[in-house]
C-alpha cells in the first residue's frame, strides 16, 4: 500500500501490539477500520480480523473478555451516536475492573459538526460531548483532530490502557481517510513497573511479625489471574504456610485441591473464613481491593496488600502493577529471613476444612432442578483448562458458591458494574483468544438482554457452551420482593418461555437441550463431543429459590 490512511495505521498499530481480533458493529462512520482491517487479511499473520457483534455493549465485553483472557489488549470498534452511546455500559465494567480496552470510536465529518449533523457529538451547538461522556468511563479520551496528531494519541491510549481501564478515541470520518506519513514501528506493550521497594519491604516486615504469633490468610483476587502469577501465588502460600480464600471473580486463582484452600470471601462465599479471617495474625490481600461483595469480617486482624490499586480497607500496601514480578520478590525476601521465625510460625498451624462448607438454602417447592444439584453437575463435566462466565444475579451467586472449577481453567465474573449479559460477549472474546472450551452461566434475565450473541458464535463455531438457568423471571428481583418489598407483585415473573426450543428452530444445526433433571443435564453436557462450534442448555429452575447469598438467607431465616 502506498498511501496510509489514518484508518490504516490504527490497524496495523493493534497487529503489532499483537491483537489479532477488534469486536464491534459496522457503520458509515466508523467503515474506514474495517475496511483497512479487510484489506489486511488476517492469514498473513500481519493483520487484524474485525468481527461483527450483534450489539455494541456485547462488542465491548468481548474486547473485555479477550483482554482478560490473553492479559493483553482488547479492542472494540463502534460507529457514532447511538453506537458509540452503547458501548458506555460495556466500558464501565472495564473501567472498574481495570482491564485494558481500546475503544475506536467513529464521529461525523469535521465539516458537519455543530450543523445539525447527524449523530453528531462533538459538544458543538448544543449536541452530547462525547469527549466529556467517555472521560467518565475512561483513562483516556481524546478526538483526533489532526491526522498528524494519530501516532502520539495511540501510543498514550494504550500506554493508559495497560495502565488499568479503558482508552478511547474519537475518530472523525474525514480523519479515519486523512493520509498518514507515518507508519506504526515496533510497538511494544508498555512496561509495568515492579512497584517501590520499600513498600514491599514493609509488607514483608509486617508478614514477618505475623507468622511468628499465628496463622496468615492470604485471600487472593483475580489480579493474580490476569498477571499470570499463579505459581508465583502457589509459592508464596507455601512459604507462609497460609491459608488462603479467594474473591468471587478470582475463583480460578488458587484450587479447592491445594493446600490451606478454604473458599470464596464475601457475600456468596463460604463461613469458615470468617473463622480464619478474625483469628488470623494478619490477613494479606493479593490482587485485590476486597470490595463490598467480597468482604467479611476481618476483627483486629492487621491488613497487609500487595496489588494493582490499593484495598478499600485500611492496610499496609504495596503497588504491584505485576504480581508476576512482585509475589516472587517477597517470597525470596521472606524465605531470607531467620529460620527461627519459619520455625516458630509452624507451631501456629491450624487444622483447616477439608472443603468449604456449602451453605443451605431454604427448601423451594417450584420446578425443574436446584442451583446446588445443577451446579455439582456441571462441575463434574467441565473439561481441564476450560474458561467459564458467570452473570450478575442468582445465577452467579450459585456458581460461585457450588461451582467448582477443574485443574487450569480460566473464570470471569463481571463484578465491576454487575452489567447484565456480560458473560456472553466475554466468553465469546475469550474463545476467539484461546480457542479453549468455554462455557457461559447466566439466567434467562440476561438471556433475553445479549443472549443472540449466540449467533456470533455460531457464526464463527466458536467452541462455547451456553448453560442458561430459566425461571422465567429476573430470579433476583423476585427474591428481593419477598424478603425486603412491602408487595410482591410478580412484576419480576415472566411469561413462560421455551429458550432450548425456540433456539432449535431459530438456528437449525444448533445442538440445543430442554433440561428438567439431572441425567437430561449429564447427557447434554456430555455430548456432542464431535461437534466443533457452540450449543445450548437450558435449564429449568424454580424463580422462588434463594441462592448462596448471605444477606438473603440471613433475611430468610429471620
Amino acid at each position: 500500500m502506498e498511501d496510509w490512511r489514518v484508518a490504516d495505521y490504527l490497524v496495523r498499530g493493534c497487529a503489532e501490539l499483537g491483537v489479532r481480533h477488534f469486536f464491534g458493529m459496522d457503520g458509515a462512520n466508523i467503515e474506514d477500520v474495517y475496511d483497512a482491517a479487510a484489506y489486511y487479511a488476517p492469514d498473513s499473520g500481519a493483520g487484524v480480523h474485525g468481527v461483527v457483534a450483534k450489539h455494541e455493549f456485547a462488542a465491548a465485553t468481548m474486547a473485555d473478555g479477550y483482554a482478560r483472557a490473553t492479559g493483553g489488549l482488547g479492542v472494540v470498534v463502534a460507529t457514532s451516536g447511538g453506537g458509540a452511546m452503547n458501548l458506555v455500559a460495556g466500558l464501565a465494567e472495564s473501567f472498574a475492573s481495570q482491564v485494558p480496552v481500546l475503544a475506536l470510536v467513529g464521529q461525523p465529518p469535521r465539516n458537519l459538526e455543530g450543523n445539525g449533523a447527524f449523530q453528531d457529538t462533538s459538544g458543538r451547538a448544543g449536541s452530547i460531548d462525547a469527549v466529556r461522556l467517555f472521560g467518565a468511563v475512561s483513562r483516556y479520551c481524546a478526538r483526533v483532530d489532526n491526522a498528524t496528531d494519530l501516532p502520539q494519541q495511540f501510543v498514550a491510549a494504550v500506554e493508559a490502557a495497560y495502565g488499568g481501564g479503558p482508552a478511547v478515541l474519537l475518530l472523525p470520518k474525514d480523519i479515519q481517510r486523512s493520509p498518514i506519513g507515518a507508519r506504526p514501528g515496533q510497538l511494544r506493550l508498555p512496561s509495568r513497573p515492579a512497584g517501590d521497594p520499600s513498600d514491599l519491604a514493609a509488607v514483608c516486615a509486617a508478614l514477618d511479625t505475623a507468622r511468628a504469633t499465628g496463622k496468615i490468610l492470604v485471600i487472593a483476587g483475580d489480579q493474580v489471574a490476569r498477571d499470570d502469577a499463579r505459581d508465583a501465588l502457589r509459592d508464596l502460600v507455601a512459604t507462609l504456610d497460609a491459608a488462603v480464600g479467594v474473591t468471587p471473580d478470582g475463583k480460578d486463582v488458587y484450587g479447592p485441591r491445594e493446600p490451606g484452600y478454604c473458599g470464596v470471601v464475601g457475600t456468596m462465599g463460604h463461613p469458615e473464613l470468617v473463622h480464619m479471617a478474625q483469628t488470623a495474625a494478619l490477613c494479606l490481600l493479593v490482587g485485590t481491593q476486597l470490595p463490598v461483595v467480597a468482604q467479611i469480617p476481618l476483627g483486629d486482624a492487621p491488613v497487609a496488600c500487595v496489588g494493582a490499586q490499593p484495598p478499600y480497607v485500611p492496610a499496609v500496601y504495596a503497588a504491584a502493577p505485576d504480581l508476576a514480578a512482585a509475589l516472587p520478590q517477597l517470597t525470596a525476601a521472606l524465605r531470607q529471613r531467620a529460620s527461627s521465625a519459619i520455625e516458630s510460625e509452624q507451631a501456629f498451624s491450624s487444622d483447616l476444612p477439608a472443603a468449604p462448607v456449602r451453605l443451605r438454602a431454604p427448601a423451594t417447592h417450584g420446578p425443574g432442578l436446584r442451583y446446588r444439584e445443577a451446579m455439582e453437575a456441571i462441575s463434574e463435566l467441565l473439561p481441564a483448562s476450560s474458561a467459564i462466565f458467570a452473570d450478575a444475579g442468582n445465577t452467579g451467586a450459585a456458581a460461585v458458591h457450588y461451582l467448582d472449577l477443574p485443574v487450569d481453567a480460566r473464570f470471569g465474573l463481571a463484578l465491576g458494574m454487575g452489567g447484565m449479559g456480560y458473560s456472553f460477549g466475554a466468553a465469546i472474546g475469550a474463545a476467539f483468544a484461546t480457542r479453549r472450551p468455554t462455557y457461559v452461566i447466566a439466567g434467562d434475565g440476561s438471556f433475553f438482554m445479549h443472549g443472540m450473541e449466540v449467533h456470533t458464535a455460531i457464526e464463527h463455531a466458536l467452541p462455547i457452551t451456553f448453560v442458561i438457568f430459566n425461571n422465567n423471571a429476573h430470579a433476583m428481583c423476585v427474591v428481593r420482593e419477598r424478603l425486603y418489598g412491602r408487595n410482591d407483585d410478580d412484576r419480576n415473573r415472566f411469561t413462560h418461555a421455551m429458550l432450548a426450543e425456540g433456539m432449535a428452530a431459530m438456528f437449525p444445526g444448533l445442538p440445543c437441550h430442554a433440561v428438567r433433571g439431572l441425567d437430561e443435564l449429564r447427557a447434554a453436557l456430555s455430548g456432542h463431543t464431535g461437534h466443533a462450534g457452540p450449543r445450548f442448555v437450558a435449564i429449568e429452575c424454580d424463580p422462588d429459590e434463594i441462592p448462596p447469598f448471605v444477606p438473603f438467607l440471613t433475611a430468610a431465616s429471620a
